[in-house]
C-alpha cells in the first residue's frame, strides 16, 4: 500500500483492463441500440459500431499500456545506472 500512496508502483495499469470491458460493454449496448430503435441507423450501422467500438477500445487500451511498460522500462535501466 505504501507503494501505491508514494507513486512508486502504477495503479493505473491495473485498472485499464475494466476499463476495456466497460467500454466493450458500452460499445456492444450502443450497438445493440442502434440496430434496435427506430432513430440508431439501422442494423448495419449498429453493427458497425459494436465491430469499430470494440475495436478502438482494444486500440486505445493497448496504447495506455504501452506508455506504463515503456515507463516500467525506463524505471529499470534509471535503477541499473544508479
Amino acid at each position: 500500500m505504501k507503494d501505491v500512496f508514494f507513486f512508486d508502483s502504477m495503479l493505473t495499469p491495473k485498472i485499464i483492463t475494466f476499463v476495456y470491458w466497460l467500454l466493450l460493454l458500452g460499445s456492444l449496448i450502443s450497438g445493440l441500440g442502434a440496430m434496435f430503435t427506430q432513430y440508431g441507423g439501422g442494423f448495419l450501422a449498429g453493427l458497425g459500431i459494436i465491430i469499430f467500438g470494440a475495436i478502438g477500445s482494444r486500440i486505445w487500451c493497448e496504447l495506455l499500456i504501452v506508455l506504463f511498460k515503456i515507463h516500467e522500462n525506463l524505471q529499470k535501466i534509471a535503477n541499473k545506472s544508479e
